[in-house]
């Protein structure tokens, strides 16, 4: 697993865990935006594996300050992400280079290399997005709960207008790709300032539908949602990960067993190694067969009945209930679901649950495993021991 995989596992991790609930924009999901547009822009711009190394480690670690503090986040950004590297033993040049991009996302800093351009492009990505105006609204959200600094809908787009007058991208990549949709957002904007009526009574010129879903509290719903499953999904990964781990391992201590040790045990004088040699193979064979039940897959029938529809008895978001069902039945089934609300996000809240229950399964598996291995291990070690000491 190279570096900027085990920062991204790291950081997700962390802000899982310790970032504030008021951080609704400076979040995970912000920042795996970040990440993929500093990707993008390194690959277009044709930066070199080691400096896009150091670019994707910076976009990781560039908002994680924001667990502590949202004051000086960047110095605090920059202190976790040089305590992780050390740990991760990166030469401490390459740390001081992604210190350098860090900073380099405090708006008040002018770049002084095309690295410091793409990251500080890649923060300010959304800007040019479509979707800006559901994120922007995430934003006022956060400065209202975490600053309680409030804002009314005109007073929040003559910021954003303000900000969008003086921002600018430097890369070629960033104005060839983002440029545009960022001016047709800045005359979204300009239309809706000079509405009054709309002003008035919080209604947007630019599309009405769109601004009463921004001002809904059901995105923050649907944004927790999306977040947590995430990381339930990511934990999995790892857990079959460490699976992985204990296959690999346990399988290499059995081929050397059976192929150094085992052909040796015929002759008389190695008798005393019969009964160590089998307590060792025997605990490296319980561990893989544990490993191999935390991971195994449980896929149900796969079909659902009409009533089931009806009862909202099934959860048609996840691929065991409906693989066996025809293309047409399904697609009708989920258009009937999408029609109600309720029972949208009672689906997702119970693959949710259920992906707990995998987790916790996995997971308790996965510790009596390592138990096993353990223990195994120091048996196995102490029988050898015994074995040539000849008290057995």
């Amino acid at each position: 697993m190279n570096i900027v995989t085990k920062a991204g596992q790291y950081v997700t991790k962390v802000l899982a865990d310790q970032l504030p609930v008021s951080c609704s924009f400076h979040n995970a999901e912000h920042t795996g935006r970040v990440v993929s547009s500093t990707k993008l822009l390194a690959e277009a711009e044709g930066i070199n594996d080691k400096d896009t190394e150091i670019l994707l480690l910076a976009a990781w670690f560039h908002d994680v300050g924001y667990m502590q503090s949202s004051e000086n986040h960047e110095e605090i950004g920059m202190r976790i992400a040089e305590s992780f590297l050390q740990n991760e033993h990166l030469p401490q040049e390459e740390i001081e280079q992604v210190k350098k991009i860090i900073n380099a996302t405090v708006h008040s800093h002018t770049p002084q290399n095309l690295l410091e351009e793409i990251i500080r492009d890649a923060d300010t990505s959304h800007l040019g997005d479509p979707s800006f105006f559901e994120v922007t609204e995430l934003l006022r959200n956060e400065l209202k709960t975490s600053k309680n600094i409030r804002y009314t809908k005109v007073q929040w787009v003559e910021q954003n207008i303000a900000f969008f007058k003086q921002h600018r991208y430097y890369t070629g990549v960033a104005r060839k790709n983002w440029e545009s949709n960022k001016q047709e957002n800045m005359r979204k904007m300009t239309e809706f300032i000079k509405d009054k009526t709309s002003l008035k009574e919080e209604k947007s010129i630019l599309n009405k539908k769109k601004l009463e879903k921004m001002e809904s509290p059901e995105r923050g719903v649907e944004t927790m949602l999306r977040v947590t499953i995430n990381n339930h999904t990511q934990l999995s990964q790892i857990a079959d990960t460490k699976a992985n781990i204990l296959l690999s391992v346990n399988a290499i201590i059995i081929s050397v067993a059976l192929s150094t040790i085992v052909p040796k045990l015929d002759a008389p004088r190695n008798a005393h190694l019969v009964i160590p040699t089998f307590v060792m193979v025997g605990f490296s064979v319980a561990s893989i067969l544990m490993a191999i039940i935390s991971t195994r897959p449980k896929v149900t029938g796969g079909v659902f009945a009409e009533k089931d529809i009806k009862d909202r008895k099934v959860n048609l978001l996840f691929f065991g209930n409906f693989h066996n069902v025809p293309v047409d039945e399904y697609t009708a089934a989920m258009k009937e679901m999408m029609k109600d609300k309720d029972y949208l996000y009672e689906s997702m809240i119970k693959d949710l649950y259920y992906l707990g229950v995998v987790l916790n399964r996995k997971y308790r598996l996965l510790r009596t495993t390592y138990t096993v291995f353990t223990v195994g291990i120091l048996v196995s070690v102490l029988s050898f021991y015994l074995a040539f000491r000849g008290f057995i």
